[in-house]
């Protein structure tokens, strides 16, 4: 699931001074994604939900990134 969508390969640190890696902001964008999606297709499966984006990737040339994430929405939602 990480690897789903490419973020920056910079880290950050949040203003308390917590790092932050960027597979954990990626998990973040890939978790609100799914839910997104699952809220509006309620009639799909995650696994399902996880395909069509796997999908979206492989038709995007392997990578999201650069891509908003209601972008995303939208075509993985076309997919499904």
């Amino acid at each position: 699931e990480n690897s789903l969508l490419k973020t920056s390969t910079c880290s950050s640190v949040k203003p308390s001074g917590v790092f932050v890696s960027p597979y954990t902001l990626n998990l973040t964008s890939f978790t609100k994604l799914v839910k997104r999606l699952q809220e509006r297709h309620p009639e799909f499966s995650r696994d399902e939900i996880v395909e069509a984006v796997q999908e979206l990737r492989r038709i995007n040339k392997g990578v999201l990134s650069g891509l908003a994430i209601s972008s995303i929405e939208e075509k993985t939602s076309a997919i499904l």
